[in-house]
């Protein structure tokens, strides 16, 4: 296998790494590579294919429309509210 460009990967990934990271992150992910490797050598044939192992067939409850709060009542206890919502301080800001 050649050798990995860390800086590359990193760049891609917008992932800013020093020196000792990208050496920690290349033998990671050389360790990753490796294990991967080692599954091709198993013996797949007459396995069939599964995309889960569970056995569950439907885990969705039904879609049942029932009796909710009017617009009133959510705001009833709200502490800070305008135009019909509820105001609150801005956790985003344009900096």
């Amino acid at each position: 296998m050649s050798k990995i460009d860390i800086s590359r990967i990193a760049k891609l990934a917008n992932i800013p790494l020093d020196d000792e990271n990208k050496n920690k992150l290349e033998e990671q992910l050389l360790e990753t590579i490796y294990y991967i490797e080692s599954l091709q050598e198993i013996n797949t044939d007459g396995k069939e294919p599964t995309n889960q192992v569970t056995g569950l067939k439907n885990i969705f409850r039904e879609d049942i429309i029932s009796k909710s709060f009017s617009q009133e009542e959510a705001l009833r206890n709200s502490s800070c509210t305008e135009k019909g919502m509820f105001k609150v301080k801005a956790i985003l800001s344009s900096d």
